[in-house]
């Protein structure tokens, strides 16, 4: 164990980092500091080291004993709290090493760290896929195919996949947080938490996209998005280039906070889909069935295909807004993204 005091030292086997953290002060209500180590190891570790065991404990004038290799939180007048501890960190060389080093209960992929980090609990083995070459967006004729490390920045400066999704994906990302923000969190990280606030999962619903598991094979994402979480690995997320329109909306009470609700509407190959997230639970699709705009979108039409949408979606509340309140966003957001899709409006 290593003594923390006005600094701390983390020995990693044969490297040792070091950073300074300021004193507590009485007038301080949260602490997030980190310590020692960044948030991201992947960034600091080249090569030589491949696992890392990390304890730190606190000295007695703190009051509390931890482990926290990466951040502390909590109240100084009530002592120190965990947010997570991490005991071995291992770069996993293959896809097969990081699926057994999962398959133990402990044991957690992990992507830019940005969710994760805010847990309270224990992670046995840290599992980090920086070594599989899986942080490209690769383009053919067919296909795009985005590995599970790309980061949302990336989705966000594509050009390809902008032209193609007629700059959707950028809409969807620009919003979370901020550009250093979106240099770290990942699509993988994304829609493998299928998170009901999610904007990513919302854009992908929209295309015709497949998710591709180490184990479970490839299958639609949508089908994907329905499921319980296992401990197979997200190896990557493949998007059809059928011929399509594509736009994206979403509320929020402010720029860069969880979305209210989150509507991406398509036509890819003579279907038009909605899709429905921040509900606040998983996004959905709903097809026109009623084929409201078969033939073609006009200020009825799309008034109609928006009324239809929010009848067919079902909303809940929470401290972000009111199940009715959802309800007309849907019926707001779907009109619009119509409108626009139908080249008859354009909204920032």
């Amino acid at each position: 164990d290593i003594i923390l005091s006005k600094s701390v030292t983390v020995q990693l086997r044969s490297a040792v980092f070091q950073k300074k953290r300021p004193a507590l002060t009485p007038d301080c209500r949260i602490l997030r500091q980190p310590c020692g180590l960044p948030l991201c190891l992947s960034e600091k570790l080249h090569g030589s080291i491949t696992a890392v065991t990390v304890h730190i404990s606190v000295r007695p004038l703190l009051r509390r004993s931890i482990c926290d290799p990466f951040c502390l939180q909590g109240y100084p007048e009530k002592g120190l709290y965990i947010m997570i501890n991490i005991q071995n960190y291992v770069q996993a060389e293959s896809l097969e090493e990081a699926y057994q080093l999962n398959q133990k209960k402990s044991g957690r992929i992990i992507g830019g760290m940005l969710w994760m980090k805010m847990a309270r609990n224990t992670v046995g083995t840290a599992i980090d896929l920086c070594r599989l070459g899986l942080d490209a967006i690769e383009e053919t004729e067919e296909e795009f195919s985005i590995g599970a490390m790309v980061a949302l920045r990336q989705l966000e400066t594509h050009p390809g996949l902008n032209a193609y999704t007629c700059g959707a994906a950028a809409r969807a990302v620009q919003d979370i947080i901020g550009v250093q923000f979106r240099n770290m969190a990942t699509v993988g990280g994304s829609i493998w938490g299928r998170f009901g606030f999610s904007d990513v999962l919302t854009l992908f619903l929209a295309m015709d996209s497949y998710v591709e598991l180490y184990k479970g094979g490839i299958i639609p994402l949508e089908t994907f998005a329905a499921m319980k979480q296992d401990n197979d690995i997200l190896v990557r997320i493949l998007v059809r280039k059928k011929p399509g329109l594509f736009t994206y909306q979403a509320m929020r009470i402010q720029r860069t906070d969880f979305p209210v609700l989150t509507c991406a509407l398509s036509q890819v190959e003579g279907e038009y889909r909605a899709v429905i997230g921040a509900r606040p639970g998983r996004a959905m699709v709903i097809r026109d069935k009623r084929e409201l705009l078969k033939d073609g979108i006009t200020e009825d039409s799309a008034r109609a295909f928006a009324a239809y949408t929010a009848e067919s979606v079902p909303t809940g509340s929470n401290v972000r807004g009111s199940a009715a309140y959802r309800t007309h966003l849907v019926n707001v957001l779907a009109k619009r993204s119509a409108l626009e899709l139908g080249g008859m409006q354009k909204w920032n």
